[in-house]
């Protein structure tokens, strides 16, 4: 091997060392598709309560104040209980795939993915708070799916690069929803369920699959 062909070797490895320290490569991949499951029920459950309270509509003959306003509430402990589940999924096989790698869960560089993730998302939770605040329910799902896909952008220069993805199908998928708004559980079917176990079983089979064979 020649002395150029070495130095080319040494800085590749001194590349590699770089990206490693900068990303945080203990994401799971079954992070996603538990949420994505997760989604997915959470979205059933949503459908048969839309379905229970137009019955309830039809029955009464009449619009009811009251009884919308406590199926909305239903609509949102279910949004909070999905996301909470999803959370603790991903925690947990995160930290499972760090503690097979020997690696920390939090540590600097899972800070940034959690800050960059946090910002846009907060937002958009303020945002959507605004909606609802002010009745506009039907533009609540697209905002969930364009607020989170930013937040996943944001997050994906330090983690994972197929995240970036992720986010960008997130926000296309929002904005498509706006031009259907009465079909916002179908979308956030679709991007917070199929496409999270889609992205999450690709990653699992690029970045885990082999770790887990062995």
């Amino acid at each position: 091997m020649t002395e150029q062909q070495n130095l080319e070797t040494t800085l590749s490895d001194i590349k590699r060392i770089m990206e490693r320290s900068s990303r945080f490569r203990s994401l799971s991949g079954l992070s996603a598709v538990f949420a994505g499951i997760s989604a997915l029920a959470g979205a059933g459950v949503a459908l048969f309560m839309f379905r229970a309270y137009y019955d309830r509509w039809v029955a009464r003959g009449h619009y009811d104040d009251a009884d919308f306003a406590q199926f909305r509430l239903q609509l949102i402990i279910l949004g909070f209980a999905v996301m909470f589940l999803a959370a603790a999924g991903g925690h947990y096989f995160t930290w499972r795939r760090a503690k097979k790698n020997n690696l920390p869960v939090f540590d600097a560089t899972s800070k940034k993915v959690i800050i960059n993730a946090l910002i846009p998302m907060l937002a958009g939770g303020a945002f959507i708070l605004g909606l609802i605040y002010n009745n506009l329910d039907v533009l609540v799902a697209p905002s969930c799916l364009v607020f989170y896909g930013m937040a996943l952008l944001n997050a994906s220069k330090y983690t994972l690069p197929d995240i970036r993805y992720l986010g960008i199908s997130e926000i296309a998928l929002g904005i498509l929803n706006v031009f259907f708004l009465r079909r916002g559980l179908y979308f956030w079917a679709l991007g917070f369920g199929f496409m999270h176990i889609f992205y999450g079983l690709l990653m699992w089979w690029k970045y885990e699959r082999r770790t887990s064979e062995e």
